[in-house]
Order: structure tokens, then sequence, then C-alpha cells
């Protein structure tokens, strides 16, 4: 598979829909259901049960259109704010917010995470609490130095990146310029929540193979710290789901206070 041909996140040609049919519908045989939902939910679940990460703004900038990961996160922020580099994004993500016709059927999710919390029988409720939190569904442009440009926001007590280093970025001088462009959006103190891939280089998204930048634990750990971060948790998990349909080899997960 030669990697100057896998097209960019951000460029064109990635279907959200269909992105979220691969990787995270409630249908048999899906290849990472463990490690991309139940797994990851869990962590976040108890993370931020118990490492007391709560405030005001959470901004979450993530890959594709999900959220559910933020059914937990809702519940130790006031406001959630949607990032989004890719338009098709932003309008799957407007239908789930608005309950337009054919948003994509997240309930599976739901369910898992409100019985994880013992609140099984109240998935409305969560849902509505889910969505009453995100007050803004932002588009970000990679190219620019402020990535709202030309918006401005108050710097947000928290920041959940979830993978969108990883597809965003062409190659490592890339990623530590996205990562410090991020970072400017969180205040002093604040905390940095980040996710990732170690050692991949695709994803599929449909008939299209796109890129995923190849790196380690050690960089990604120097990025992190040489943006002014202490690192205060680092979790790596290793892959236990069989597909073709990306090659990473670890997950990691970073928790780490800005300066």
């Amino acid at each position: 598979m030669d990697p100057t041909q896998h097209k960019i996140y951000h460029d064109g040609g990635f279907h959200s829909r269909t992105f979220l049919n691969t990787y995270f519908a409630n249908k048999p045989g899906m290849a990472f259901e463990e490690e991309f939902l139940k797994r990851f939910m869990e962590e976040l679940h108890y993370f931020f049960k118990f490492a007391n990460i709560k405030g005001g703004t959470l901004i979450d900038i993530s890959i594709g259109p999900i959220i559910y990961h933020l059914y937990s996160a809702c519940e130790y922020f006031k406001e959630i704010i949607l990032l989004r580099f890719n338009e098709h994004c932003i309008i799957e993500l407007q239908k789930w917010l608005h309950d337009r016709t054919g948003a994509f059927d997240w309930t599976h999710t739901l369910s898992f995470i409100t019985e994880k919390e013992g609140s099984s029988a109240q998935l409305e409720e969560k849902d509505l609490r889910l969505k009453d939190t995100v007050k803004h569904v932002l588009k970000g442009y990679v190219d620019r130095e402020n990535i709202i440009d030309p918006l401005e926001l108050p710097p947000a007590d928290c920041l959940l990146v979830i993978n969108v280093l990883d597809v965003i970025s062409r190659d490592k001088d890339d990623f530590i310029r996205n990562l410090k462009k991020i970072t400017k959006l969180l205040k002093p103190g604040g905390q940095l929540l980040l996710y990732g891939v170690l050692n991949a280089t695709y994803y599929t998204v449909g008939e299209h193979t796109f890129h995923i930048l190849n790196y380690d634990e050690n960089f990604i750990r120097k990025a992190v710290e040489g943006e002014g971060y202490v690192i205060k948790h680092c979790h790596v998990r290793p892959r236990t789901s069989e597909s073709d349909l990306t090659d990473f080899k670890t997950i990691i997960f970073i928790s780490a206070c800005k300066n």
C-alpha cells in the first residue's frame, strides 16, 4: 500500500456516514466494537469520575462526527463545544443535535454508558442532557493560525482530542504545529485529554484509504511536554482486534495539565 496515495481527512473524499457505519454502528461483525466503543467509553467514564476533571467549558476536537464519548463528559462540564475540520462531519453532528431525520443512531452507546453509571432506565434524559450541554458546533481550519478564525473563544477548561491530530498532520512537524494551535484554545492550568494511535499508517472509509501519521510513544510524549504540558497520566493498550481496515498497533491516552 503506497502511503503517498492516501487521502487526507480534511481535504476531501471523507464520507462521515460511511465512517460511522464502518467503525461505530450497532450491527454484527463490527471489528473494533470492544476497542473503539466499549473500552473507550469505560476508560473515559472512570477517568472523569475519579480524576476530578471538570469545569465550565470542554472543547471536543475529534475525528469524524462521533459523540458517544461525551455522554460521560457532559456530567462534569457546564458546556461543550464541538470543533471539527470536516464539513460533512458538521452536517452529521447537526442532524444528531437537532434530532433530524436520518441522524445516526447512538442508542447502543447510550445504553452502554448509562448501564455503567447505574442509570440504564434514563436513556432519554441522558441524551437530552448531552444535547443541552453542547452549545456550539464549529468549523476548524487546519491551514489557519487561529483554527477557528475569524471567531474567538474564551480559553476552555479542558480539551478532549481524539485521533484527529493523527489524521490532519502530514508529518511530525505538522503534528507539533497543530498541537500548538489547539493548545491556544486551553486556559493555563487546563486539562488536555489526548487519544492517539501508535505505529499506524492508514485507515479505510468505504473505497478510500486515508493517511494516519506514523509515530511512537516517545514522540507524542515529547511533543506534549514540548508545548508546556505536564503529563499526569499516560496509558498505552495494545490492539486486540483483527481487521485490515486500519493498521495501528496500540492506542495511547494522555492526560496533561497546561502550565
